[in-house]
């Protein structure tokens, strides 16, 4: 397989290399004009900007409401279980607590 591949691509070198049909050349743009595709991209451009603000603002509106804060649990007696001491004292490692 591998060697038919390299005796077809040194036949097409050894013939003056591959030739590209112009008609055949694969076109990426749909055949829109330049200026089509200039007003397309400001067109996104804008969009996008739009859309930067439109989520900005609403994430300053759901940010800036208040949020409930809701009581404390009881502290049950299996919820902090520590059978062995942590190296670095009697709370966990980020918890913060006023010790009296």
């Amino acid at each position: 397989m591998a060697s038919a591949i390299v005796r077809s691509t040194l036949r097409t070198a050894l013939r003056g290399g591959a030739r590209v049909n112009p008609a055949s050349k694969r076109s990426f743009s749909a055949g829109a004009s330049v200026e089509e595709e200039a007003r397309e991209a400001a067109k996104w451009e804008k969009i996008t900007y739009a859309g930067i603000a439109a989520c900005s603002i609403l994430a300053f509106v759901n940010l800036s409401k208040g949020h409930p804060h809701f009581e404390e649990p009881p502290a049950y007696p299996y919820m902090h279980i520590r059978n062995k001491e942590f190296p670095w004292g009697p709370d966990g490692l980020f918890e913060v607590k006023e010790h009296h």
